[in-house]
């Protein structure tokens, strides 16, 4: 049975400063939470900010234990609970064609090409190989993000609704959050740095194949789903704002 957590971050304890700092190392405290080691099972995670509260939420397959997280970058003795784990299962069987809901995406929204203008040496090298499968580009400018997520959101069996803004037709949804991320893989400054653009996506969306939405939201949307990308989380419906 999966489960969906929700993990309150203390961002001046200096273990939650490297988490921010370093997505590799949240992602490992996330898999610590795991009594099944080595880790087998789909875990997807993201970040969040709400009313001033930083917080991580996770899902898992499997029931977890974060009382490790909540040590080491929490409120360990903080009267209000710090880790809640709640069952998906209740979720998950509110996905009915026909439905609307709000939704929220942290993605990477990269495609895979076999052509680049000017590839780096190590594109080069792959894209020559006698199989070449392409290199993973990233897609840095809006319109190209938003036309990525139609179509992966079509995939998972999702239509987005339009919305009238300006007298003009448009989907509604929204990049609330686009920025770069740069750490270093490992935390060794001599590895090559890790370059990956971060998109979050709020908006609205209709159920149209459950079964694909469900699977969407128990596999995630999009690649670097280590490095806290492809939590497809929805909520009740409500009314987009114009940015």
């Amino acid at each position: 049975m999966p489960y969906l957590s929700r993990i309150h971050l203390n961002p001046l304890r200096t273990q939650a400063q490297r988490m921010l700092n370093n997505p590799q190392v949240l992602h490992a405290a996330v898999l610590g939470g795991l009594s099944h080691q080595p880790v087998t099972e789909r875990v997807l995670w993201r970040l969040e900010t709400h009313q001033h509260h930083l917080a991580v939420l996770i899902l898992t397959q499997t029931k977890p234990s974060w009382e490790h997280l909540v040590e080491q970058a929490g409120w360990p003795n903080a009267d209000e609970p710090q880790a809640l784990v709640k069952p998906y299962e209740p979720l998950l069987d509110q996905i009915q064609r026909g439905r609307t809901f709000a939704f929220r995406l942290k993605a990477n929204p990269t495609s895979a090409a076999k052509k680049l203008i000017k590839p780096t040496k190590a594109q080069a090298e792959r894209l020559a190989g006698e199989r070449p499968r392409g290199v993973r580009v990233a897609h840095t400018k809006l319109p190209e993000q938003v036309d990525w997520l139609l179509a992966k959101l079509h995939r998972a069996g999702c239509t987005v609704p339009t919305d009238i803004i300006n007298d003009n037709k448009v989907s509604a949804v929204r990049a609330t959050d686009r920025r770069r991320l740069r750490f270093q893989k490992n935390g060794r400054r001599a590895d090559a740095p890790v370059l990956l653009e971060a998109v979050t996506f709020d908006g609205l969306l209709q159920v149209d194949d459950p079964a694909a939405t469900r699977s969407a939201l128990l596999d995630g949307i999009g690649t670097g789903k280590a490095y806290g990308f492809g939590l497809l989380t929805l909520a009740p419906p409500r009314p987009l704002q114009e940015s």
